[in-house]
């Protein structure tokens, strides 16, 4: 082999070095974990606003059943807190119930008495 032609050879040899490190130094900043984590939170951000469009259109396009939907799910979490205001509404409703009765038997029995 020639001089020419193995200086040649190295000179590419060099460049392809060259190039495959920028290749490497390339792909290890695409795949720095820093990177990975900001373009996945881009991803989400995007993915959500999308979704938020959705939903605000979904509901402008029928409000009612929407506040049927939302309304039913509040009920549903909150069925025990209502179930307990239920409770004593009924409760004190029954209370109130028996205190007139009982005031009513006193006063039937203190007429009865003056008669």
């Amino acid at each position: 082999m020639s001089d020419d032609r193995i200086k040649a050879a190295e000179l590419e040899v060099v460049r392809t070095r060259g190039r495959l490190l920028a290749t490497l130094n390339e792909l290890s900043q695409q795949f720095a974990p820093h990177r990975l984590i900001q373009d996945v939170w881009e991803t989400a951000k995007d993915k959500g606003a999308d979704l938020a469009e959705e939903a605000v259109d979904a509901v402008s396009r029928r409000p009612v059943a929407t506040g049927a939907v939302v309304a039913a799910i509040v009920t549903f979490l909150a069925r025990g807190s209502l179930m307990n205001a239920a409770g004593k509404i009924t409760s004190s409703a029954r209370s109130r119930r028996a205190k007139g009765r009982a005031r009513r038997k006193s006063k039937v029995k203190s007429e009865e008495s003056h008669a």
